[in-house]
């Protein structure tokens, strides 16, 4: 008996990937205002959108060549 299909874990894929997506652009957003507004480069906000971009490149990359 299967608790779970294929459905719920694609729905939970995608909206995690969603909200990944969404607190990186949200970073980015608040990186932006703070370097236009306050004048301050701020690196631990900066870092945040810059790994997913990393991550997503790099996984990207390693399903691509392992698929």
């Amino acid at each position: 008996m299967k608790i779970f299909d294929e459905r719920f874990l694609m729905h939970r894929l995608r909206s995690t990937s969603y909200g990944g997506i969404a607190a990186a652009t949200v970073a980015t957003l608040l990186w932006y205002y703070r370097f236009i507004v306050d004048h301050r480069f701020s690196w631990d906000l900066l870092s945040i959108p810059i790994t997913m971009i990393i991550i997503k490149w790099s996984m990207m990359i390693w399903y691509r060549t392992h698929d």
